[in-house]
Order: structure tokens, then C-alpha cells, then sequence
């Protein structure tokens, strides 16, 4: 029995596999299929070449903005464009990359219409999963592209105020002058007050007596303040005197103010206060001197003229004592 199913099947066995052979060698020696296959291979070559070409004269022109932007500013930060070029430069390859795989594909008669469905749906899930953290990313690359406070700086965002020490994509660090570190999401950033990118004003109000004169103080707050440029760099010229400012019963208040170097209003008043102060205590000084001295010359005058008194009267005795004889 087993003889007679050997017999019965091996001539379709045979014969399926002589059609397969044939199909293989039909397949194998088919012309056009191998020139498809060529051209194809040689599209797919020419889109990964063309793609390295296109990422690396998009970097060079990354580049050279970047250079000319840091040549067009006196105070350009390296890092900032270093950062903004790192993330252009990544930005270019993740979307030259995706179009040459798409490209790819389709010399591969993928369809490319449900997988480019599904990248969407998959993106739009990631996207609202990581809605802060793609907010933290966006704020923090136009804070570094718009050039909106560097390291170094001194800035307020909300309550927060110190000294840039760190701009990154996605947090921003502040160091405070009472050594506190903040690490602010770049996404909360909404409003930032710089205070180091242009010249400050330092304004000082000098309360005075009412009862001095307000031509003497005038001119002596002048004699105190000349110089003050030279004995502080952050001082950029000689202050302005405005005059009075309030006034009332017991005293009146004269205004001082001076244009300062970004981020030092703080040693501007501290200085301007200590000169008019010696100013007004050398002052006090010679007052309560000429005061002293004065006082001194009347005590000797009314001693003398204390002791002129009974001299007087002896002299008197002396004459009249003199006229009975």
C-alpha cells in the first residue's frame, strides 16, 4: 500500500517541483526585474547620499549664521549659539532622517498612508502625555534663540530674583544674593525683568535739618561727590544734584542720582551715601569746633569783663581818697 501512494504522488511531486525550479530560474533570469532592482538600489543610494549632503550644507550655513551673530555682538555668549546651533543642527537630522526612511520605503512599495497615520496618532499621545515637558523645551529654546538674559546676568521672574548660573532646554537656574538656588521650569517663565543689559540709575534722597541752609548743603553734597567717578567704576559719570524732593517741619529731603553700570545701582548708592556722609560729619565737626571756640571767647570775655569790675571801683576809692587830701 505504501508502494502504491509512493507511485501515485510522485509524479505531482515531480512536477511541482520542476514548476518551482522554473519559476526560480524565471525569476532569476528576468531582465526587467533585475533593472527595477537596479534603479531601485540606485534611488536608494542617490536618497541617503543626497540626504548626507543636504544635513551638511544645512550645518554649514548653521555655522556661519552662528558665527556672524557672535561677530554682530559685543557681549555674545558662545554657549547660547553654541546651544541654539546643537539644536538646529539635531532638528535638521531628525527630519532629513525620517523623509529619507519614508523615501526608502517607498521604493519598497510600502503604504505609507497607515504608517504615517499611526506616527501621527503615536506623536499626538506623546504630545499630551509631556505637555510640560514640551512646553519646557519650546520656552527654553527662545529664551536662548531671542537672546532674552544670559549667564551671568541678574534677573526677576515672578518672586524669583538672583544671578543666572545655567539656561538649559528645559530648566533655568538662579543663584539669589542670599545664596538660595532656584531651578525654574523654563515653561513658567512668562514675564523676566533684566536688569544687566542696560545702564542703571541710582537714586539717592539726603535728608537735612531745616535748619540748614539749602545753598550751603547744595554745595557741599557737590564738593562731597567730585571725583566719586574715579573712586568707583560702577559710577559712569558725576551724579545730578536734583534738588529738594519733600519737605516738611523738621527736615528736608534732597535728591541725588547718577547713571551706573548694568546691575550696580546697589555700589552706586552705597558709595554716593558714604561720601555725603563724611561730607556731613566733617561739616558737623567744623560747625560744633566754630561753635566751641566761639563759646570759649564769650566765657572769656564776660570773665574779663568780671574782673574789670572791681578794678574799676579801687580806682575809684584810689581817686576820691586822692581828691580829700
Amino acid at each position: 500500500m505504501n508502494r502504491w501512494l509512493l507511485e501515485a504522488t510522485t509524479p505531482d511531486a515531480v512536477e511541482q517541483v520542476v514548476h518551482f525550479k522554473d519559476e526560480v530560474w524565471r525569476w532569476v533570469t528576468d531582465a526587467n526585474m533585475w533593472v527595477n532592482v537596479l534603479f531601485s538600489g540606485l534611488r536608494i543610494l542617490l536618497i541617503i547620499v543626497l540626504t548626507r549632503v543636504i544635513i551638511k550644507v544645512v550645518y554649514q550655513i548653521i555655522d556661519r549664521s552662528m558665527e556672524r551673530e557672535t561677530r554682530g555682538r559685543l557681549l555674545a555668549n558662545s554657549r547660547r549659539f553654541s546651544t541654539v546651533g546643537g539644536l538646529l543642527k539635531n532638528v535638521v537630522t531628525v527630519i532629513c532622517n525620517f523623509v529619507m526612511i519614508m523615501l526608502i520605503l517607498s521604493e519598497f512599495n510600502f503604504n505609507l498612508g497607515p504608517l504615517l497615520a499611526g506616527a501621527g496618532v503615536v506623536g499626538l499621545a506623546i504630545g499630551f502625555g509631556a505637555q510640560s515637558l514640551v512646553k519646557d523645551v519650546i520656552t527654553g529654546f527662545f529664551i536662548i534663540f531671542e537672546d532674552q538674559f544670559a549667564v551671568g546676568d541678574v534677573i526677576q521672574t515672578g518672586t524669583y530674583k538672583g544671578t543666572v548660573e545655567m539656561i538649559g532646554l528645559r530648566t533655568t537656574r538662579l543663584l539669589s544674593t542670599t545664596g538660595e538656588v532656584h531651578i525654574i521650569p523654563n515653561g513658567t517663565i512668562i514675564n523676566v525683568t533684566n536688569y544687566s543689559l542696560a545702564n542703571a540709575l541710582a537714586v539717592v534722597d539726603v535728608p537735612v535739618k531745616i535748619e540748614r541752609g539749602l545753598e550751603t548743603t547744595l554745595a557741599l553734597i557737590g564738593e562731597a561727590l567730585q571725583g566719586i567717578e574715579e573712586r568707583n567704576e560702577s559710577i559712569l559719570a558725576y551724579p545730578n544734584i536734583l534738588g529738594i524732593q519733600s519737605m516738611n517741619t523738621s527736615e528736608y529731603v534732597i535728591r541725588v542720582a547718577a547713571n551706573c553700570q548694568p546691575n550696580a545701582r546697589d555700589a552706586a548708592q552705597r558709595q554716593i551715601q558714604s561720601d555725603i556722609k563724611q561730607a556731613l560729619e566733617k561739616q558737623t565737626a567744623l560747625e560744633e569746633a566754630e561753635a566751641e571756640r566761639k563759646a570759649r571767647e564769650h566765657e572769656v570775655q564776660a570773665e574779663e569783663a568780671a574782673g574789670d569790675v572791681p578794678r574799676r571801683q579801687v580806682a575809684a576809692a584810689q581817686e576820691g581818697e586822692k581828691g580829700e587830701n
